[in-house]
């Protein structure tokens, strides 16, 4: 199974953070392919920057969350012009500009889409909830 990484599944797996169950790591480590999407890159540059001095700060930079993906096997998936184009064909399930990219990148690559967030969930079969 090729699996492509919500943002936060992403940075749980590289920081053993414990909200990635048992369930979630067997996944990662069982898939034909773990990928990590070019926008969760941007999005947790942007966060990082925004909430810097926050005591809920983003915990890694891009460029580290970066190095830590790639450290980690994982594949970096870069965002297509297919990609963009796709979001116009998706439901507005959820309004999040990034995880709606996911899920456009996902679909256009038959990949199944590993999250936490219960709102993808409406995106069906192919995202995989944990």
């Amino acid at each position: 199974m090729r699996l492509l990484l919500d943002t936060h599944i992403a940075l749980w797996a590289v920081t053993a953070d414990a909200k990635l169950s048992r369930e979630a790591r067997r996944l990662i480590d069982g898939a034909d392919e773990a990928t990590v999407s070019v926008v969760a890159i941007w999005e947790i540059s942007i966060k990082h920057a925004l909430t810097a001095k926050r005591r809920d700060h983003m915990v890694l930079s891009g460029r580290e969350a970066r190095a830590q993906f790639l450290d980690a096997g994982f594949t970096v998936l870069p965002v297509t012009a297919q990609h963009a184009a796709a979001v116009d064909d998706l439901p507005p399930h959820h309004g999040d500009p990034f995880d709606r990219m996911l899920v456009a990148q996902a679909t256009c690559e038959s990949m199944r889409l590993l999250t936490a967030d219960k709102n993808l969930a409406a995106y069906g079969a192919m995202v995989l909830m944990i």
